[in-house]
């Protein structure tokens, strides 16, 4: 038997809970209490089984009701052996109530989408409190009735907020609209074994990257010097240091380096991490220049702006041209790319802006964030043709 479902309310924009409820009739056996684990051993197969309902119900104090599925409408639908199992017991007519708090996200948004409609919206990303969605324009005229549902069947959540513009790619936050529940977007939440702590209002924040997040810190080693050049609110850079790296961590947004730095607190780290808020690029050429006096150079630079960080990739032309260097860092680019042959796209990308051409790279998908369009961390070593011309 298929799951039930609760009326259909299609076009409905304002939420109405007593327009969900419904009342089904089910056949019970009015079974002597003795008996009960006996009769639903032998009727497994035919009892009600719905999520979050009992198929045994109280009845009186001698017995108990079995409750069967909704597809037996007469009791000689049964098997023979078990309509004699069942035999000298009374089989009544059930009727029960279900209502609003009974049904799921999904099941509740489904009754009021148009016919048609592919996909109810009621996926969401949780930062913290903060349940954001990122409705279609199709969906907008159900936005506060799909917020409400939301925050209705989801305790942990006490905010519900809709993205209303694209990212700001200078400090990559974006304008949000509070759909139901809390005003307050100063959220916490923990990854990768750290706290963060932040105005989600004010900075950027994707928690569908945590596994991004733990992929690379894994690939650092203790006691490695690593460049986070667009570090937020430190993802990368507080569990790194956690691991025992060295870390300078910088970003251009005010209002991300002031959580970076927060949560450099909450995380009682206390040395071997250095916060920045400069431009990207003279960031990078201030701290090889730092590091380069202190007789260190770095392991890795992380440049996780996906939409422009190629961009940035034209700092490390000659960027080592007056050092010596042992070895030359590895870099980790985050980037997006609609071709259908990423390879080819990014390096032709990184090699325009390099002047040099990237022979060996590494390239890992992140994720899609939109039909054709697609996530990549690439991976590669400064080439020395780069490093020193």
């Amino acid at each position: 038997m298929k799951d039930i479902l609760p009326p259909l309310n299609r076009g409905r924009t304002v939420l109405d809970k007593s327009a969900f409820d419904a009342t089904f009739e089910a056949l019970a056996i009015r079974v002597p209490s003795p008996k009960v684990n006996q009769i639903i051993t032998c009727l497994e197969n035919e009892l009600l089984n719905l999520p979050r309902l009992h198929n045994v119900i109280s009845d009186t104090k001698e017995t108990k009701l079995v409750l069967l599925n909704l597809d037996i409408k007469e009791i000689k639908q049964l098997e023979e052996d078990k309509l004699k199992m069942i035999e000298g017991f009374e089989v009544i007519k059930h009727r029960f109530k279900v209502d609003y708090d009974y049904w799921t996200t999904e099941q509740i948004l489904y009754s009021v989408m148009p016919e048609g409609d592919e996909e109810t919206p009621s996926s969401y990303t949780a930062t913290g409190h903060i349940a954001h969605l990122n409705l279609k324009e199709e969906n907008m005229a159900f936005k506060y009735l799909i917020a409400q549902v939301i925050l209705d069947k989801n305790k942990k959540i006490k905010s519900v907020v809709n993205k209303t513009n694209n990212i700001d790619n200078t400090y990559r936050n974006f304008e949000m609209e509070i759909l139901a529940g809390d005003s307050n977007m100063i959220t916490e939440l923990k990854e990768n074994e750290c706290r963060f702590k932040f105005d989600f209002s004010k900075v950027y924040w994707n928690s569908r990257l945590q596994a991004e997040h733990c992929r690379l810190v894994r690939i650092f080693k203790k006691g490695e010097y690593i460049c986070d050049v667009m570090a937020g609110v430190g993802p990368f850079s507080i569990p790194s240091v956690k691991k025992g790296c060295v870390v300078y961590a910088n970003d251009l947004n005010p209002t991300s380096y002031e959580w970076l730095c927060e949560n450099i607190k909450l995380n009682k780290i206390k040395e071997n991490i250095y916060a920045f808020n400069m431009d990207g690029r003279e960031f990078i050429k201030k701290a090889i220049q730092n590091l380069h006096q202190q007789g260190k150079q770095f392991d890795h630079f992380i440049m996780n702006l996906p939409a422009t960080a190629i961009e940035f990739l034209d700092v490390f032309k000659g960027i080592y041209k007056d050092q010596q260097q042992s070895y030359l860092p590895m870099i980790h680019c985050h980037c997006f790319t609609r071709s259908s042959d990423p390879v080819n796209d990014i390096r032709q990308r990184v090699t325009k802006m390099m002047g040099s051409p990237i022979n060996e790279i590494s390239l890992h998908f992140v994720r899609t964030v939109a039909p054709k369009k697609n996530m990549y961390c690439l991976t590669f070593r400064l080439p020395a043709q780069v490093a020193f011309q």
